[in-house]
């Protein structure tokens, strides 16, 4: 199943390098935020799977959330003139790293 999953991880990133994306510069600020709402999602996903407490429901819930609330950030600073989108970016960040450290731990302990 793990190589499955690896190869298609790796087929997805070797077709999403040969498309040409240029995205404009006003949507970056959105795109990070997507990027590491999702990255939290999935780390937030193998950490409760790992810990045999993973929900679908929590999970689609908890991404579409946390990328409304993050994107709402965004747009809501850009109309004030403050750079809000850093908030989002650094929470995503520090969540992400705290789920990769576990998932680092259990899978020291485990192995």
């Amino acid at each position: 199943m793990w190589l499955l999953v690896i190869f298609c991880l790796l087929l997805g990133l070797l077709i999403g390098f040969q498309m040409p994306v240029v995205l404009p510069l006003v949507l970056a600020k959105y795109m990070s935020i997507a990027v590491l709402a999702a990255l939290d999602s999935v780390f937030g996903g193998i950490r409760a799977y790992m810990e045999d407490g993973f929900d679908n429901t929590i999970f689609i819930t908890g991404f579409v959330t946390n990328a409304l609330l993050a994107a709402g950030l965004a747009y809501l600073g850009d109309r004030l003139g403050v750079e809000l989108y850093l908030a989002a970016v650094i929470v995503f960040g520090v969540r992400l790293f705290q789920n990769l450290a576990i998932i680092r731990r259990y899978l020291l302990k485990k192995h």
